[in-house]
């Protein structure tokens, strides 16, 4: 094997990357809308709700802002730095911890579909891995 293979960083498509990046940052815009509207509608419209259905509702919201948010700090970290797989990683965990976490909540809550419920610890783990490859970013690259 030769040692020169092992020190290199294999390339990242550019081109690809600007495409996923573009799909993630325009994810972020759909997500901040939603969170918005479906903050104000559970604020006045959602109280006709279950109690523990408005909980659930509130909880996977307040994930959704933060993890927005989140996901929206990292892209801009993204592009303003070298593309590294940690970033990019990142991101796409939270993409997903926001579709199985926050998503599989809303799709529960609304048309009682227990069984998706199984997905909501992947999306959780997914948030934590993310949060836990920015750490590794940061302690590599900062």
């Amino acid at each position: 094997m030769n040692s020169t293979n092992i020190d290199q960083q294999p390339e990242i498509n550019l081109s690809r990357m600007a495409v996923l990046l573009k799909c993630m940052m325009i994810s972020v815009g759909i997500s901040g809308c939603f969170s918005v509207l479906f903050g104000a509608w559970l604020a006045h419209g959602g109280q006709a709700l279950p109690v523990n259905v408005q909980s659930s509702l509130a909880t996977a919201l307040q994930y959704q802002f933060i993890h927005t948010l989140a996901l929206f700090a990292t892209l801009v970290w993204l592009k303003s730095t070298k593309p590294s797989k940690a970033l990019i990683g990142a991101s796409i965990a939270f993409v997903i911890g926001l579709l199985c976490f926050c998503g599989t909540i809303y799709i529960k809550s609304f048309f009682e579909l227990a069984f998706i419920g199984k997905l909501t610890p992947f999306g959780g783990i997914s948030f934590a891995l993310a949060w836990l490859l920015l750490a590794l970013e940061g302690k590599n690259n900062f």
